[in-house]
C-alpha cells in the first residue's frame, strides 16, 4: 500500500519482516525508529513505513557482520567520529546541548557561530571584506564558484581563529549579496541587499540559524577531512562548499524547486515523478523539524501551500529543510537560488567549528579502502602481420 511516495505495511508483515513481537514494534515506533500512519481504509488500524523497517533489518544485519558494519558506516551508517558540536536525538536538532529550534528563535547566525565556535569578535572591530561584485545568480555552481573566488583571497596571518572565522562568515555573506555586508548582522544585510520586504528579515534569521549545522553530513565530513591535515580554515570552507553543492547534498534546493514550479504550473496535478523531493529525512522518523520552524510565519504561494496540505493528510509527511528554504524564497519573492545561498551562508558556522574541532585533536582522517578486484577485460588481439 502506498500513500504517495511512501509506501506502508501492515503490523503484522513489518513485525515478521524483522522477527520481533508485536511489543517491540511499538517500541521501535515509539523511539522515532519506524514512522507509524493511519490507514486511510480503516481509522483502527495503523500501517508502517517499509523503508524505515528496511531500514532496519539492514542494520541488524551490519552489527551481525562487524566488516559489513565498516564498510557501510560511511553511508548514514554507524557513528565514526566524536563531536562535542550537533547532536540529532530523539527527533530534534541540538548545538551543544541547546535545542536548535530555541536558539532560532532569537539568535542571529553570528550569535549561532559563537555557541558552535566561541565568542566571536565584535562585529564593528573588523574590516568587512570586498565586495563579491554583482551576485546576479545564487544556485549552486554560480555561488560555490563565487564564494571560492572570495575565499582564495590572501587571508590575515596575524588574525586569531576567532577573527578568521568572523571574516569568513562575512565573505560567504559578500558572495551572496554581490556587496560588502559592512558591521550589520548578516540577515540584515542579506535582507536589505535582496531588497526583500521587511517581514523577510525574520525567516532569514531563522533560516540561517537553523542551517548552522547538521552532526556530519557530508559537506561537514569534507570540512573535516580537510582540517584534518593542517588545511587552513578557509581551504576546510572550500571543501565543504564543493560537497554541498552536489544534488544530493545542498543542491537538493534545486530539485526542490523544479518539483514545485512544475507543480503550479500544471495547476495543481501531480507531476510524473517518483518520491516528492523534500519531503523524507532519514535522521528525522517523525518529520524534520528545521523545515516547520523556519515555514512559521512564512506566506506561502498557494500551491506551496496545497502540497504540505496533501502531504500532511496522507502520510503526516512534513518538509525538510531543503523544502522549506525554497518555500521561504517563493515565499517572500527572494531571488531565485537564495534558499541555497541561506544554506550555504549558514552551514558554514558549522564547517568553521568542525574545521577547528578537529584541527585541534590532531589526527589525520585515512580511513582503509577494500580492494575489489574487477573482472578482468579480455586481452586485445594482436593482429597477424
Amino acid at each position: 500500500m502506498r500513500a504517495h511516495s511512501l509506501e506502508l505495511t501492515t503490523a503484522e508483515a513489518a513485525s515478521g519482516r524483522l522477527g520481533i513481537s508485536r511489543a517491540s514494534l511499538y517500541a521501535y515506533v515509539s523511539r522515532g525508529l519506524i514512522r507509524s500512519f493511519t490507514s486511510p481504509h480503516d481509522p483502527r488500524q495503523r500501517l508502517y513505513a517499509l523503508d524505515d523497517v528496511e531500514a532496519l533489518v539492514e542494520r541488524k544485519a551490519r552489527f551481525r557482520r562487524p566488516a559489513a558494519a565498516a564498510a557501510t558506516a560511511l553511508d548514514w551508517g554507524l557513528p565514526v567520529l566524536e563531536t562535542g558540536l550537533t547532536q540529532i536525538k530523539d527527533g530534534q536538532l541540538l548545538y551543544r546541548g541547546r535545542g536548535a529550534l530555541a536558539v532560532a528563535g532569537s539568535a542571529t547566525l553570528e550569535d549561532a557561530a559563537s555557541l558552535l565556535i566561541g565568542d566571536l569578535p565584535d562585529r564593528a572591530a573588523k574590516a568587512a571584506p570586498p565586495p563579491a561584485g554583482a551576485a546576479s545568480a545564487l544556485g549552486p555552481q554560480a555561488f560555490v564558484a563565487r564564494a571560492i573566488r572570495l575565499l582564495s583571497e590572501p587571508a590575515d596571518e596575524a588574525a586569531d581563529l576567532a577573527a578568521e572565522s568572523l571574516a569568513i562568515l562575512r565573505l560567504m555573506a559578500a558572495a551572496g549579496s554581490g556587496a560588502d555586508p559592512g558591521s550589520v548582522p548578516i540577515h540584515a544585510h542579506l535582507t536589505s541587499a535582496w531588497n526583500a520586504p521587511p517581514e523577510a528579515g525574520e525567516a532569514i534569521r531563522r533560516a540561517l540559524v537553523l542551517c548552522a549545522d547538521h552532526e556530519l553530513s557530508a559537506s561537514a565530513f569534507a570540512v573535516r577531512v580537510a582540517a584534518s591535515t593542517g588545511a587552513s580554515l578557509r581551504h576546510a570552507v572550500v571543501a565543504g562548499l564543493a560537497a554541498l553543492g552536489g544534488p544530493r547534498h545542498g543542491g537538493a534546493t534545486e530539485q526542490v524547486r523544479a518539483f514545485l514550479e512544475e507543480r503550479e504550473n500544471s495547476g495543481g496535478d501531480p507531476p510524473e515523478r517518483g518520491p516528492l523531493p523534500g519531503f523524507h529525512h532519514p535522521l528525522y522518523p517523525e518529520g524534520d523539524p528545521r523545515g516547520t520552524a523556519l515555514l512559521q510565519g512564512v506566506p506561502l504561494r498557494p500551491s506551496d501551500a496545497a502540497i504540505l496540505d496533501e502531504i500532511a493528510d496522507a502520510a503526516g509527511g512534513t518538509p525538510t529543510i531543503d523544502a522549506a528554504l525554497v518555500m521561504t524564497e517563493r515565499g517572500f519573492g527572494l531571488p531565485r537560488g537564495a534558499a541555497f545561498a541561506l544554506f550555504a551562508i549558514g552551514r558554514t558556522a558549522g564547517w568553521l567549528a568542525h574545521a577547528m574541532e578537529q584541527r585541534s585533536q590532531g589526527s589525520l582522517i585515512r580511513p582503509r579502502a577494500r580492494y575489489h578486484v574487477a573482472e578482468e577485460a579480455p586481452e586485445p588481439a594482436i593482429p597477424t602481420p
